[in-house]
């Protein structure tokens, strides 16, 4: 289906809003429009790149339900985080090994691709999900519910071997 890119990044400062939500009560939309009304008060932007972050509990995936809580990101790269804007905040993004997936197609045709990542390819890939963010980057070619939208999911990984 689809083949992951691995790539090794370093360390990322964003700029941002995140709100606690699960898939069962998901608030999404509400985060991003807030996001994108301010957004260009966000200084220091690297790119035009929108990162779509997720921070979940170790125990997330092991004991994976609808109803667990994460922590959701709407952000941007910035090159200096000394300016904040009222109502966001600044977000390390810590380095490592990602397994980059490139999805096309609408953003309600997410749920099957990560069930892929995850059920199929993770179990199979010699990779084990690593503790630190999940992400997207919804670049220029990200059209939301367009079936010609295009994002990269970015999946935190280390070998199997390094446990």
């Amino acid at each position: 289906m689809m083949t992951p890119t691995i790539r090794t990044i370093a360390e990322k400062k964003l700029i941002g809003k995140s709100m606690v939500m699960s898939l069962a009560a998901n608030r999404t939309g509400e985060l991003w429009r807030s996001f994108m009304q301010q957004r260009k008060e966000i200084r220091n932007v690297i790119g035009e790149d929108l990162y779509s972050l997720q921070v979940y509990d170790p125990s997330y995936f092991a004991d994976f339900e609808p109803g667990a809580e994460f922590i959701k990101w709407a952000a941007m790269a910035v090159s200096d985080a000394e300016e904040v804007p009222a109502g966001m905040a600044v977000f390390i993004l810590p380095g490592g090994m990602y397994a980059v997936f490139t999805y096309r197609g609408p953003a309600s045709g997410g749920a099957q691709v990560f069930q892929y990542i995850y059920g199929t390819w993770l179990p199979s890939s010699g990779y084990t999900l690593d503790n630190r963010p999940h992400f997207e980057i919804l670049g220029e070619k990200y059209k939301n519910d367009s079936p010609d939208s295009e994002e990269e999911i970015w999946i935190p990984i280390t070998r199997k071997t390094e446990q």
